[in-house]
């Protein structure tokens, strides 16, 4: 019977694990039940999907942004500047 229940612990984890590869059989069923009984869980997975949702369209807007006609911008050398600026005081 204890295979059947998962810690809220565990149930986050398997949330996290959904997201970037697909749950056994066994593991889907599980959280399946436990979601059912935790209203923690549901709204964490919610919260979570939003998250990973808004990070993905943020990452291709900055693809996006990071390319200039053409070009990408060379963000090593765009970070000594601002490094080089913040030491100076400017």
């Amino acid at each position: 019977m204890n295979k059947l229940f998962l810690s809220c612990l565990k149930a986050t984890e398997l949330l996290e694990k959904k997201l970037h590869i697909s749950l056994s059989i066994q593991e889907r069923y599980q959280l399946r039940v436990h979601k059912m009984m935790c209203d923690a869980c549901r709204r964490y997975e919610k919260q979570t999907v939003f998250i990973e949702n808004h990070l993905k369209h943020q990452n291709t807007h900055l693809k996006y942004q990071n390319t200039i006609e053409g070009s990408t911008i060379d963000v090593e050398a765009l970070k000594k500047q601002i490094n080089a600026k913040l030491d100076s005081g400017s």
